[in-house]
Protein backbone atom coordinates (compact mmCIF):
# COMPACT_ATOMS: atom_id res chain seq x y z
CA UNK A 1 0.00 0.00 0.00
CA UNK A 2 1.36 3.51 -0.47
CA UNK A 3 1.40 6.41 1.65
CA UNK A 4 1.10 10.20 0.64
CA UNK A 5 3.38 13.02 1.48
CA UNK A 6 1.53 16.50 1.93
CA UNK A 7 3.98 19.40 1.85
CA UNK A 8 1.84 23.16 2.72
CA UNK A 9 4.36 26.06 0.97
CA UNK A 10 3.76 29.15 0.33
CA UNK A 11 4.73 30.42 -3.38
CA UNK A 12 4.96 28.46 -6.53
CA UNK A 13 8.17 28.84 -6.87
CA UNK A 14 8.95 27.63 -3.33
CA UNK A 15 6.33 24.19 -3.80
CA UNK A 16 8.33 23.42 -7.24
CA UNK A 17 11.43 23.63 -5.63
CA UNK A 18 10.02 21.66 -2.73
CA UNK A 19 8.94 18.75 -5.27
CA UNK A 20 12.34 18.45 -6.87
CA UNK A 21 14.20 18.33 -3.60
CA UNK A 22 11.23 15.08 -2.95
CA UNK A 23 11.83 13.42 -6.37
CA UNK A 24 15.49 14.06 -6.24
CA UNK A 25 15.56 12.60 -2.35
CA UNK A 26 13.50 9.20 -2.73
CA UNK A 27 11.68 6.92 -4.60
CA UNK A 28 8.08 8.86 -4.48
CA UNK A 29 5.89 10.07 -7.57
CA UNK A 30 4.18 13.14 -7.88
CA UNK A 31 0.65 12.99 -7.88
CA UNK A 32 -1.06 16.33 -7.66
CA UNK A 33 -1.03 19.81 -6.11
CA UNK A 34 -3.66 22.72 -5.21
CA UNK A 35 -3.02 26.28 -5.37
CA UNK A 36 -5.13 28.46 -3.25
CA UNK A 37 -5.20 32.32 -2.72
CA UNK A 38 -4.08 32.91 -5.89
CA UNK A 39 -1.21 30.63 -6.42
CA UNK A 40 0.08 31.73 -2.81
CA UNK A 41 -0.50 28.51 -0.65
CA UNK A 42 0.38 25.62 -3.03
CA UNK A 43 0.22 21.92 -1.37
CA UNK A 44 2.09 19.01 -3.35
CA UNK A 45 0.87 15.59 -2.67
CA UNK A 46 3.48 12.22 -3.44
CA UNK A 47 3.51 8.99 -3.42
CA UNK A 48 5.34 6.02 -2.51
CA UNK A 49 6.26 3.68 0.34
CA UNK A 50 5.55 5.34 3.66
CA UNK A 51 10.04 5.78 4.59
CA UNK A 52 10.61 7.15 1.11
CA UNK A 53 8.23 9.42 1.47
CA UNK A 54 8.83 10.69 5.05
CA UNK A 55 12.22 10.97 3.96
CA UNK A 56 11.29 12.91 1.09
CA UNK A 57 9.07 15.23 2.78
CA UNK A 58 11.19 15.67 5.87
CA UNK A 59 14.03 16.78 3.21
CA UNK A 60 12.01 19.09 1.44
CA UNK A 61 10.58 20.69 4.68
CA UNK A 62 14.23 20.87 5.95
CA UNK A 63 16.04 21.75 2.27
CA UNK A 64 13.62 23.86 0.72
CA UNK A 65 14.00 28.15 -0.11
CA UNK A 66 11.04 28.32 1.98
CA UNK A 67 10.15 27.18 5.43
CA UNK A 68 6.74 24.71 4.98
CA UNK A 69 3.15 25.87 6.52
CA UNK A 70 2.87 22.55 7.28
CA UNK A 71 3.45 18.84 6.30
CA UNK A 72 2.67 15.68 6.78
CA UNK A 73 2.73 11.75 6.14
CA UNK A 74 0.02 9.41 5.70
CA UNK A 75 0.40 5.97 6.05
CA UNK A 76 -2.25 3.50 4.31
CA UNK A 77 -4.44 6.99 3.81
CA UNK A 78 -8.56 5.82 3.91
CA UNK A 79 -10.06 5.54 0.91
CA UNK A 80 -11.71 8.33 1.05
CA UNK A 81 -8.96 10.67 0.86
CA UNK A 82 -7.87 8.40 -1.64
CA UNK A 83 -10.65 9.34 -3.44
CA UNK A 84 -10.26 13.23 -2.71
CA UNK A 85 -6.80 12.80 -3.78
CA UNK A 86 -7.65 11.42 -7.22
CA UNK A 87 -10.13 13.63 -8.26
CA UNK A 88 -7.52 16.76 -7.53
CA UNK A 89 -4.92 14.39 -9.89
CA UNK A 90 -7.80 14.08 -12.71
CA UNK A 91 -7.86 17.88 -12.78
CA UNK A 92 -4.80 18.59 -13.56
CA UNK A 93 -4.80 15.69 -17.16
CA UNK A 94 -5.82 17.72 -20.07
CA UNK A 95 -9.38 17.53 -21.80
CA UNK A 96 -7.81 16.90 -24.75
CA UNK A 97 -6.82 13.10 -23.68
CA UNK A 98 -10.75 12.52 -22.56
CA UNK A 99 -11.98 13.64 -26.27
CA UNK A 100 -8.68 11.29 -28.04
CA UNK A 101 -9.77 8.15 -25.99
CA UNK A 102 -13.42 8.26 -26.98
CA UNK A 103 -14.44 6.77 -30.26
CA UNK A 104 -15.36 9.06 -33.53
CA UNK A 105 -19.11 8.64 -34.83
CA UNK A 106 -19.21 6.14 -37.00
CA UNK A 107 -15.75 4.46 -35.59
CA UNK A 108 -16.12 0.47 -34.23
Amino acid sequence: MKSLGLLEITGVTAATTALDIMCKTADVEFVTWERKLGGRLVTIIVQGEVAAVRQAVEAAAANGIKKPVNYTVIARPHEEVVRLVELSASRMKPKATAKAAAPEKGES
